[in-house]
């Protein structure tokens, strides 16, 4: 993966003046609910100008899945869209690598750690963006 000219794929991938990716997120002062991506105000509890940017980390546990057996034109199937709660707290939704799309290969909880690659090795139309994915967490 290029850092040139590289662009984040979805709102809560950022990338640092390294042109390094990280998942971002917004923690509200007045409630201390997480939202992945940037916000202004809290949809928690309706609080403006009260949103703190944070990093949401590299590691979190598979809380929900599908397999997906149809999508858009180009995108190989069968994949794995799952929902993950990050560690130090949020949930977040991408597609798994590195694992059969078999529910018996997958167990809800198991550790999983963040990966970045351009967007291209799911769907050949997005060359030039950074997306994050979950791997099974080889330290588990």
């Amino acid at each position: 993966m290029s850092s040139d000219a590289l662009k984040a794929a979805t709102q809560f991938v950022a990338l640092n003046e390294k042109s390094e990716p990280y998942l971002v997120g917004s923690r509200c002062e007045a409630c201390d609910q997480l939202f992945p991506g940037l916000r202004q105000h809290c949809a928690g509890c309706y609080s403006r100008d009260c949103m703190k940017q944070i990093d949401l980390g590299t590691h979190g546990s598979l809380y929900s899945y599908t397999v997906v057996h149809r999508s858009y034109k180009g995108v190989s199937v069968p994949f794995v869209s799952a929902v993950v709660d990050m560690d130090g707290g949020g949930s977040i939704k991408g597609t798994m690598l590195n694992v059969p799309p078999d529910p018996d290969e997958l167990t809800f909880g198991m550790p999983l750690s963040v990966v970045f690659r351009c967007a291209s090795c799911i769907n050949p139309e997005a060359e030039g963006y950074v997306s994050h994915f979950f791997t099974p967490a080889l330290d588990a």
